[in-house]
């Protein structure tokens, strides 16, 4: 370690040393992993290095975005404590985004019965029950733009408990196509009404 406080005070000072032995030092202190070394000075000059001029993880499309009216997402599991813990992440994770929200709605939750002969051959009249109960939480989020949306989403389901499912209706906004933009009785031609004598 003691090399690399050496290594370190001497890149401070801009002296001059073979880069080979900075970047043999560097290696054997594992203080950089590979050996260019990525914008260091050494001996008063900077060693310019090809650096991508996009980001990789950003896309620029000259296609404009789709909005969304409406994204309705619906969680179900069995644990309400869940449920209640997830709404609250969600709604925070939204008005964290600049998402509206336009309601949280709980469904009434379903209950699945089983009854079950407590004994095999007799006592008929013994019997036990298991049920399971799905609880139900509605987010309803206005006015998306896809990016938002697929942001908002790719975050919202990561970070999805154990036990719980989640199903998303997206709503569209679409432009009017154009032959129906205009009303159809302006386009059609008219017709002569004929007297009919009985």
């Amino acid at each position: 370690m003691a090399a690399a406080g050496w290594l370190w005070r001497r890149l401070c000072q801009g002296s001059a040393f073979p880069v080979s032995y900075a970047s043999r030092i560097m290696q054997k202190q594992s203080f950089l992993p590979s050996s260019n070394l990525m914008g260091a000075r050494l001996a008063g000059t900077h060693v310019d290095t090809q650096e991508p001029k996009t980001n990789p993880l950003v896309s620029i499309s000259d296609e404009p975005e789709t909005l969304y009216k409406r994204l309705s997402i619906l969680v179900k599991g069995h644990d309400k404590a869940v449920l209640d813990s997830y709404e609250y992440f969600a709604v925070l994770a939204a008005k964290e985004l600049g998402i509206s929200v336009e309601k949280v709605d709980k469904p009434p939750k379903t209950i699945e019965r089983l009854t079950l002969l407590k004994s095999v051959h007799i006592y008929k009249k013994h019997r036990v029950q298991y049920e399971m109960r799905t609880h139900y939480m509605c987010l309803e989020l206005k006015y998306l733009t896809s990016s938002t949306a697929a942001v908002y989403l790719e975050y919202v389901q990561r970070n999805l408990p154990e036990g719980v499912a989640m199903e998303v209706k997206k709503t569209k906004m679409e432009k009017i196509p154009e032959h129906i933009q205009k009303p159809v009785w302006d386009t059609l031609p008219q017709v002569k009404e004929t007297e009919v004598k009985s």
